[in-house]
């Protein structure tokens, strides 16, 4: 099994507030012209969803940079990226600690944008991804550089967020004060964390998001495998099931001028489809697909089907 698919110049060390950041930086395989109004040559910026990392986009990488450069980012708190203590609000800010969340990962990836490539990008963004894509948008607009276009891939919906609350059963809903206390306790998250980091857990819960079972394979177990037994990796997990009150997809795609394409497996068992297309009302939305037969992550269960969509959304 290859564990180390790319060649060493394409892994690009980056720091964000003193924290490390992991790049696969895929050059172009076609020369590159810098014209803004060109948007073959815009680079495509790969955003992973949880407890995933920039490797998840292995059979993604090298079609899309037949004619632009592709980047894949580790979100802080996973992949080769540092993985910082959480701190959660009224907590005691820790030394060195961040704020798990939409805010953190989004800013992350503009400043990407802005201070080391400077120049209109396409966001491709899976899963939770996705809505940190469409954040990144937002911010990437106020700072006067908009993205040429967003693609959702199964983007998550975060149903459990606050501001869905009451569309959860009762019993949910009336439950809500205690989950919240008990998903700040470090000694259950960090238990809970260890029960899913080993590669019989992370198999299961792949075959229940790649539905078809394709491509579920040794490689995949173990690179989402080796960031999970990494230093601190709990920290990320704690921060993630500690959004409440974040933010959500509809909120971005109501006020975003950036145009959004969205891919979707139709079998998905954690993102319903129905909730994807009651997000084609709003007016950035220009395109949904969806994908017969395949899950969570179809841009790896079926890139035969996704990289032809992807390329034709970026233009």
């Amino acid at each position: 099994m290859n564990t180390d698919p790319y060649p060493s110049e394409w892994l690009k060390p980056w720091s964000w507030h003193g924290i490390p950041v992991g790049i696969i930086a895929a050059p172009a395989k076609t020369i590159e012209t810098p014209d803004n109004n060109n948007t073959k040559s815009s680079p495509a910026v790969l955003i992973h969803g949880f407890g995933a990392c920039k490797e998840h986009w292995r059979h993604n990488i090298e079609t899309l940079r037949e004619e632009r450069s592709v980047y894949a980012i580790d979100l802080i708190g996973f992949g080769s990226s540092g993985k910082p203590i959480s701190h959660l609000e009224g907590e005691e800010e820790a030394t060195n600690g961040v704020r798990y969340g939409i805010d953190l990962w989004s800013k992350q990836v503009a400043d990407f944008v802005t201070t080391e490539l400077g120049t209109p990008v396409h966001l491709v963004g899976n899963s939770i991804g996705g809505v940190v894509a469409l954040a990144a948008a937002q911010k990437l607009e106020k700072a006067g550089i908009p993205a040429r276009g967003v693609i959702l891939v199964n983007c998550a919906q975060r149903a459990l967020d606050d501001k869905r609350l009451s569309e959860q059963p009762r019993l949910l809903r009336w439950g809500r004060p205690l989950l919240k206390n008990l998903t700040r306790q470090r000694w259950l998250t960090t238990r809970l964390f260890k029960t899913f980091a080993n590669p019989r857990a992370i198999h299961k819960v792949l075959l229940e998001a790649y539905p078809s079972g394709a491509n579920v394979d040794d490689e995949l177990v173990q690179l989402l495998l080796r960031p999970a037994l990494a230093p601190g990796a709990e920290e990320a997990f704690r921060g993630f099931i500690n959004l409440f009150n974040d933010w959500t997809a509809p909120e971005l795609l109501e006020v975003l001028q950036t145009p959004v394409t969205m891919i979707w497996g139709e079998r998905d068992p954690w993102e319903p489809i129905q909730e994807a297309r009651r997000w084609r009302r709003f007016s950035c939305v220009v395109a949904l697909h969806e994908l017969k037969g395949l899950g969570h992550c179809p841009h790896d269960e079926a890139p035969e089907q996704v990289n032809p969509l992807l390329l034709a959304a970026l233009g």
